[in-house]
């Protein structure tokens, strides 16, 4: 193949999008804004989120508002006390309930539930959603490198339910986002951002795995180290003797939520969840859901050793950390955000492409199955199917640059797939 007959094939993949995007991409960010602003107003108002009486309607971020006033008051071993924070949450709402939410952070994450506890609740609530959606907006449009992409974080399903609820899932989103961009210049700040994640352990447990592959060392040491320092900051803070409940509260998640709480396993979000909703006995199930995991680790590790451009390796390792855990909340798919900001700096969606992302986002609707809700399964996969489509034409890119010489056309930086960063 000569340079005169790669050159018009190289500009022919460049510019393949599909002609709808621009409009479907206007289209969802009118909404999702639109969605997130009124949220906002009408929590404001008590107009939503608020009984009649003006109390708060139970939902998560109950627990994390109760936590946080439990913390301020000097008694931050009582939120992992399942009687006396589930007390703290019947004062919080008004009234008795029988469902006892769960508080299954560590104590690293008392000093936002603190900080939150200081405001009115409404005022928390939208705290909470506001400036993680604005930091996740941020770190999304800097990965897309398009400023646009800001007003696309809310627009997914996952986002709205999360926004509902008033969870973290912006944050998770915007710390992985925050250590893919500061990985290969920035590696103090990069494990820093990871020790911060550690406020959510079992979605960091790939990180390992991707930085020792990739040979980011630097990266994982101070992961390590801000981990460390995190943990003894908070245990000084709240008290060292909060670690105990809160590993123990780890093996009630693992046992007793899951076959004493009828409504929480069918919102697990994993292989595991899905499989004991089906009635697949429970050894089994497990075995299932570690195979599972254990070929995620696998593919981290050689997508991450590999010379294939970082994008699909970010984008594979976002996409792969709500695959290889058993406890996933739908959420938390807000990962995925990450991983299809990262595919489309990488290049622009084709009709393929929008194919697959209205796949994962429409799969959010079996959420609303009475017995399973295998969303994060599906949605998953089919971004997986994106990056595992490049990733092909990555390597039948690169044998047939080795079949001719492996000339470059473009003088500027080329990726392994043969496109260039711009």
């Amino acid at each position: 193949m000569t340079t005169a007959q790669t050159a018009p094939s190289v500009a022919k993949r460049k510019r393949t999008a599909s002609p709808a995007g621009p409009l479907v991409l206007a289209a969802i960010s009118v909404f999702g804004v639109a969605f997130a602003i009124l949220v906002t107003v009408m929590c404001g108002l008590h107009a939503w989120n608020f009984d009649a009486r003006g109390y708060p309607i139970v939902n998560d971020f109950v627990s994390y508002w109760s936590a946080g006033r439990l913390a301020l008051q000097g008694h931050a071993l009582w939120a992992y006390d399942p009687h006396l924070r589930h007390a703290a949450d019947v004062a919080t709402v008004g009234h008795p309930f029988a469902d006892v939410r769960g508080w299954w952070y560590p104590p690293l994450f008392l000093f936002i539930a603190a900080a939150l506890a200081l405001l009115p609740y409404a005022a928390a609530f939208n705290l909470m959603n506001t400036v993680t959606l604005l930091l996740c907006g941020f770190v999304t449009s800097a990965i897309a490198r398009r400023r646009e992409a800001f007003f696309l974080v809310a627009a997914p399903p996952w986002a709205m339910f999360g926004i509902i609820h008033g969870q973290n899932q912006f944050l998770t989103a915007s710390l992985i986002g925050g250590i893919f961009l500061t990985l290969e210049q920035q590696p103090m700040l990069s494990g820093f951002l990871l020790g911060l994640l550690s406020y959510k352990p079992h979605l960091g447990v790939l990180f390992p795995i991707a930085l020792a592959f990739g040979g980011y060392w630097r990266a994982f040491c101070w992961a390590c180290v801000s981990t460390a320092l995190l943990t003894l900051l908070s245990g000084i803070v709240f008290g060292f003797d909060t670690f105990v409940p809160f590993l123990h509260g780890l093996t009630i998640i693992g046992t007793e939520a899951t076959s004493t709480v009828p409504g929480y396993l069918p919102t697990l979000q994993s292989l595991y969840g899905l499989l004991r909703c089906l009635n697949v006995p429970e050894n089994v199930s497990w075995m299932m859901q570690a195979c599972l995991s254990a070929a995620c680790i696998i593919a981290v590790a050689v997508l991450w050793r590999s010379k294939t451009a970082f994008e699909l390796k970010a984008a594979g390792l976002a996409t792969l950390i709500p695959l290889s855990v058993p406890f996933f909340q739908a959420y938390d798919l807000a990962l995925l955000t990450i991983a299809l900001a990262y595919l489309y700096r990488h290049r622009a969606f084709d009709t393929r492409d929008w194919v697959a992302t209205t796949c994962a986002m429409l799969s959010f609707g079996t959420f609303w199955w009475e017995r399973s809700h295998p969303a994060t399964l599906i949605a998953c996969t089919a971004v997986g199917a994106i990056i595992l489509v490049r990733l092909f034409g990555t390597i039948r890119s690169t044998s047939c640059a080795g079949a001719t010489g492996g000339l470059h056309l473009d003088p500027k930086p080329v990726l392994h797939s043969g496109l260039s960063l711009e």
